[in-house]
């Protein structure tokens, strides 16, 4: 089968998030298929851009044929984003007989978060006669509307509405990593028949051997400090990933603050545009339990969780969360066997699912720190059955070569 994949965030490991494009893709390349994906060369989320001139760019990564379009650099949601996405849109669109005349694809998967690239993937789908796949990442216009107040009438939310009812008229076939998505999706047209959930996983390779002993060694200064603090009799509660709003790390701060007289190291680490504002916060607090360091190489994140006693993840208290999460942090942090510390609101909660730690409510410090405080409470062994627990889970739910063959076993 010739699978199209289009999403403009497609990374790789050589060049960072998103992930999920490429994992699918080489389950499906090892099963005997063939994959060309479809990305824009400037992506906000990608760690390292590919290095593209006036024409598209062709590359083979892992088996997995990769297109590179160029389009326009951009920071932040505004106007050069828009320009970023029309960019990579319409040279596929122009594209489209082409790249039927030189794959042929057999489905053509619209994966772009943002969902105007259906409108490009139906094009193509129809030219080839091949199945059509919308796969939901987030619901567009609703994020925006809701996470960042944008307006519903405001243009792009009425065009992204527009792309979306389109998607879920159209589709053959809707996989959606969020799993209470079915009343909303319902009352914008889908035939709920065609709908399959098919949520974020993590890769066994990267896993085998725990990182460490695939030489992923912690930077030296990050390495140091982590030994100090279990010298000094601390248990490590430790964060991993992007510091963005979203990630409600203020409230972590908050309860640094309650948690200051506790055997509690707080460790940080990763970037986003909230990391600046985030460690003045810590030295004009003077929050001497908290430590932020810069982000790791993937390669390194076993060996840096393994360092952790409890892992943080939080979250805002929004409704959009009604529909569910699926967050790779998460999914990495009980692939570790790390007790975990979920402050969330949502329609699904894979700790309390897994029996892999504690929730506590958003947006709330007091609950935070309390809840970092039970977990510390525990003896050493409770921890680690819970982190045996959520490993468990990931194992049996969330490993790609299970996610590639549910994604595949809805096209069938």
């Amino acid at each position: 089968m010739n699978l199209l994949l289009i999403n403009h965030y497609a990374g790789s490991p050589r060049h960072g998030m998103e992930y999920r494009p490429f994992y699918l893709a080489r389950e499906w390349v090892r099963a005997g298929h063939r994959v060309q994906i479809l990305a824009a060369a400037h992506s906000h989320v990608r760690a390292t851009q590919p290095v593209v001139g006036a024409a598209p760019l062709d590359e083979v990564i892992e088996g997995i044929a990769y297109r590179w379009y160029p389009t326009p650099h951009y920071q932040g949601n505004g106007l050069g984003r828009v320009r970023n996405i029309w960019a990579f849109c319409r040279q596929v669109w122009v594209e489209a007989r082409r790249l039927v005349r030189e794959f042929w694809p057999d489905v053509v998967i619209a994966s772009s978060t943002y969902p105007m690239d259906v409108w490009v993937a139906r094009r193509v789908a129809r030219l080839a006669g091949a199945k059509l796949v919308y796969e939901v990442h987030d619901l567009w216009p609703l994020s925006p509307i809701e996470l960042s107040g944008m307006s519903p009438r405001h243009p792009f939310a009425l065009m992204c509405q527009k792309a979306e009812n389109d998607a879920y008229r159209d589709a053959d076939v809707v996989v959606s990593m969020l799993p209470k998505v079915q009343d909303h999706m319902r009352a914008h047209g889908l035939d709920l028949r065609k709908l399959v959930i098919v949520p974020n996983g993590i890769t066994l390779d990267e896993w085998q051997g725990q990182g460490a002993a695939l030489g992923a060694e912690l930077d030296a200064e990050l390495a140091a400090h982590l030994q100090a603090q279990r010298a000094a009799g601390r248990l490590v509660l430790g964060y991993a990933g992007s510091h963005g709003l979203p990630n409600a790390l203020d409230v972590l701060l908050d309860a640094a603050r309650l948690l200051k007289d506790e055997p509690l190291a707080i460790v940080m680490v990763g970037g986003g545009h909230e990391r600046e504002r985030l460690q003045a916060r810590v030295r004009a607090e003077g929050l001497a339990n908290v430590a932020m360091f810069p982000p790791v190489p993937k390669a390194q994140i076993p060996t840096l969780l393994a360092a952790f006693d409890i892992a943080y993840i939080g979250w805002q208290r929004t409704p959009i969360y009604r529909f569910g999460i699926a967050p790779n942090k998460l999914m990495d942090y009980m692939m570790a066997e790390r007790p975990v510390l979920h402050s969330v609101e949502a329609g699904n909660d894979p700790v309390a699912e897994a029996g892999a730690g504690l929730t506590v409510a958003p947006e709330d410090a007091a609950a935070v720190a309390d809840g970092a405080r039970r977990l510390a409470a525990l003896s050493a062994g409770e921890r680690a059955a819970m982190g045996r627990r959520g490993r468990a889970f990931v194992l049996a739910e969330h490993t790609y070569p299970v996610l590639a063959e549910r994604f595949l076993s809805a096209l069938r």
